[in-house]
């Protein structure tokens, strides 16, 4: 059975590509591009992993880790923030809201964001 995914990105051809690389590692994914999508898809099929943005339209990528550390269901799900917000006041307040890992978007190729997406499902 694949482990699920799911990628909440708002920008569809970074979603895309990752979407394909981790296919083909033989993942299940599935996709959000907002808040709304992302907990209808966490509601309906509780995923394995989360690859999450934090810069994304209406509820921000920090209220939707809240939301997912909140949730019962949820709480220990992994959590993987992708994003291109590099600060260290930013990369704080989401290890505090329970991020399993933050990885910058431009420090990491797609090979690695899959293999470290191994690492922690192992």
């Amino acid at each position: 059975m694949s482990k699920k995914i799911l990628i909440i990105e708002d920008d569809s051809f970074l979603q895309g590509l990752a979407s394909t690389k981790l296919e083909k590692e033989g993942f299940a994914v599935t996709g959000a591009a907002n808040s709304d999508d992302a907990m209808k898809a966490v509601a309906n099929e509780i995923p394995d992993l989360i690859l999450l943005d934090l810069v994304l339209p209406g509820v921000d990528g920090f209220g939707i880790l809240k939301m997912v550390r909140d949730n019962p269901k949820t709480n220990q799900t992994p959590v993987i923030v992708f994003s291109n917000l590099s600060e260290d006041k930013d990369i704080k307040h989401a290890k505090e809201l329970g991020a399993t890992d933050y990885m910058v978007k431009s420090n990491f190729t797609l090979d690695e964001l899959a293999d470290r997406i191994k690492q922690i499902l192992k």
